[in-house]
C-alpha cells in the first residue's frame, strides 16, 4: 500500500475519532471509542486514483455497519483530507473470485449498488406446484397471524455486553431493514440461555411496531416440525409452503432439531429459498455453529452461511452485573455494591440462571419481610445451590448429550447404527463409566440394553480418538462441561 495513502487515511480516522459524537459520560464515550476502533481495524485503504478511493473490507457487515453509522463523519473527513467530489468504493473480501476484484460503489449520499449475490435457483418442480395465495390478487390483505412473539423480550430489556455485542449490533441493524441488509440469514449460535431467542424475538418485535402490515412469526423448529409432518398426512404440503410464503420476518428457534429429519429438511430448503430470493427476512437460533450440526443437507449448510453467524457466549461479570441492576430495578429494588459483586461472582453459567436466582432472592424477601443484605443473600444462594444439585447419573448423562446433538432419548437407546446416533451413544456411555460408579454392563443395560463389550468398545474409541481427532475432542470437552456445570 502506497505509504502517502497510508499517512491521508490514518489523518482521516483521527479525524472521525475526534469528532464521535458527544457521549452523556466518560465511560460511555470510551466505549464509543472502542467500538470504532474495533471496526476500522479491520478497514484498509487499497488505493487512491483521481479522487476514488477503495476501502478493503472483510465482509458485507463492514460495509452496511459503515453507512448506517459513520458515513457523514467518514464523508467530512474524506473532504478534509482529500478534498472536495471524492467517491467512496468498497471491496468486500468474501465476494471477490479468485484473482478478480468486484468493488463495490458508494455515493456520498450513502446510496449504493448493491452486491450481487449467487443463489441457487428453486426447483423447477417445487415451483410448479407452489402457488402464492397473494400472487394473483395482490389487493386481498394477508392473513392476520399471531406472531408468537413476548412482549418482554424486546431490545429495551436486552442487557448488552462483550459476550452479545456484536449480534446485537447486527440484530439492530436488521430490524430496521428487514430483509435489505446482508445480514440475511441471521443464524444465532450459543450455549443454553444466554439469550438468542431474546434477541429473536426483539428483531421481531422491533418489525413489528415500526411495520405492522408485514407478517413476522416465531416458532421453534419442533413446532414447524410438527407443522410438516401433520401437512404431510393430510396431503397438504402445498398449503403448509403456501403459508410460509406470506410470513416477511421468519424466527425458527433451535434449528438443529431438523437434524436427521429429511423430508422436513427438504421442505424448509424450498420455504427458505422463496423467502429469501424475495427479500425476506430469515433468523435462526442454534446451540451449535452451522458446520457443527450433524446429518443436515449440504444444501441446507451453506445457505446458513449466505448472510452472517453470530455467536453469543455466556456473559462475562460485568454483563451479568448490568443483568441483575436490570432485572431488579423493574421491581424497585437496589442493592449496594458488594451485594451486586456477590451475585454476579456466584452465578457464572448463563442469563436464565441468573434471572432464575434474582427471583428466588426477591422471593425470599417478599416472604421472610427481610431488608436485603449481603448475609441473605449467601443464605438464599446457598438453599438454592443445595435445592439444585445435580446428581450426575446415567439417565442424567444420557439427556445432555441428546440436548447437545440435538437428538431424542429413544434414538440414543436404539439399535440403529447410523453415525448421527452411533456417536453420541458412545460419547454417552464413555462419560457413564468416567463420571459414575457404574460397570460396563450396568451402562449396557441402561443404553437400550447393549453387551457389556459394546460399551468397553465405545469407551475405549473415544478415549483414544479423541486424542487425535480435534472435532471429538472439542465434544467431549464441551459435552463434559455441560454435565459438570
Amino acid at each position: 500500500m502506497n505509504e502517502n495513502l497510508t499517512l491521508i487515511w490514518d489523518r482521516c480516522l483521527q479525524f472521525m475519532r475526534d469528532n464521535l459524537n458527544a457521549a452523556e459520560d466518560h465511560s460511555d464515550l470510551k466505549k464509543l471509542e472502542n467500538s470504532f476502533d474495533l471496526l476500522f481495524d479491520n478497514v484498509r485503504p487499497v488505493s487512491l486514483i483521481e479522487n476514488n478511493l477503495t476501502l478493503l473490507v472483510p465482509s458485507d457487515f463492514y460495509k452496511e455497519y459503515i453507512e448506517d453509522n459513520y458515513l457523514s463523519l467518514l464523508s467530512a473527513a474524506l473532504k478534509k483530507n482529500i478534498g472536495k467530489g471524492v467517491k467512496l468504493w468498497y471491496s468486500v473480501m468474501e465476494n471477490k473470485p479468485t484473482g478478480q476484484e468486484q468493488p463495490i460503489t458508494m455515493n456520498m449520499k450513502g446510496k449504493n449498488i448493491p452486491t450481487p449475490k449467487v443463489q441457487e435457483k428453486v426447483a423447477p418442480a417445487f415451483t410448479a406446484n407452489l402457488i402464492n395465495p397473494f400472487a394473483a390478487a395482490p389487493a386481498t390483505p394477508k392473513v392476520n397471524i399471531d406472531s408468537n412473539l413476548k412482549a418482554d423480550f424486546s431490545f429495551e430489556n436486552y442487557v448488552e455486553g462483550e459476550s452479545n455485542k456484536f449480534a446485537a449490533t447486527v440484530a439492530r441493524s436488521i430490524a430496521k431493514r428487514p430483509g435489505a441488509t446482508a445480514f440475511n440469514p441471521l443464524f444465532l449460535y450459543g450455549g443454553y440461555g444466554v439469550g438468542k431467542t431474546h434477541l429473536g424475538h426483539a428483531v421481531g418485535l422491533e418489525v413489528k411496531n415500526a411495520h405492522p402490515d408485514k407478517v413476522v412469526l416465531y416458532l421453534s423448529s419442533e413446532k414447524f416440525i410438527q407443522q410438516f409432518v401433520s401437512a404431510a398426512k393430510a396431503n397438504k404440503q402445498t398449503e403448509f409452503a403456501n403459508f410460509y410464503q406470506m410470513v416477511d420476518v421468519l424466527i425458527i428457534d433451535d434449528i438443529q432439531f431438523l437434524s436427521g429429519k429429511k423430508s422436513t429438511q427438504d421442505s424448509f430448503f424450498h420455504i427458505f429459498d422463496y423467502l429469501h430470493q424475495n427479500g425476506k427476512q430469515i433468523i435462526l437460533t442454534s446451540d451449535k455453529a452451522p458446520v457443527d450440526i450433524l446429518d443436515i443437507q449440504d444444501r441446507i449448510v451453506s445457505r446458513f452461511k449466505w448472510g452472517l453467524s453470530a455467536e453469543i457466549k455466556s456473559p462475562d461479570f460485568d454483563t451479568r452485573r448490568k443483568i441483575i441492576v436490570d432485572r431488579l430495578s423493574r421491581d424497585g429494588i437496589v442493592l449496594t455494591e458488594d451485594m451486586l459483586d456477590f451475585l454476579a461472582s456466584e452465578v457464572k453459567t448463563n442469563v436464565r440462571e441468573l434471572i432464575g436466582v434474582i427471583n428466588s432472592v426477591i422471593a425470599y424477601s417478599t416472604i421472610y419481610k427481610s431488608d436485603l443484605s449481603l448475609d441473605l443473600l449467601k443464605e438464599t444462594i446457598n438453599k438454592i445451590a443445595a435445592n439444585q444439585k445435580k446428581v450426575i447419573n446415567i439417565p442424567y448423562i444420557q439427556e445432555v448429550v441428546c440436548d447437545y446433538f440435538g437428538i431424542k432419548r429413544e434414538q440414543l437407546l436404539s439399535r440403529t447404527r447410523k453415525r448421527e446416533i452411533a456417536l453420541p451413544r458412545q460419547l454417552a456411555m464413555y462419560f457413564s463409566k468416567e463420571l459414575t460408579n457404574a460397570t460396563f454392563a450396568k451402562i449396557g443395560e441402561e443404553t437400550g440394553g447393549k453387551d457389556h463389550s459394546t460399551v468397553m468398545y465405545a469407551c475405549e474409541t473415544i478415549k483414544d480418538v479423541s486424542k487425535i481427532d480435534k472435532e471429538l475432542k472439542k465434544y467431549v470437552k464441551e459435552i463434559g462441561d455441560r454435565i459438570k456445570q
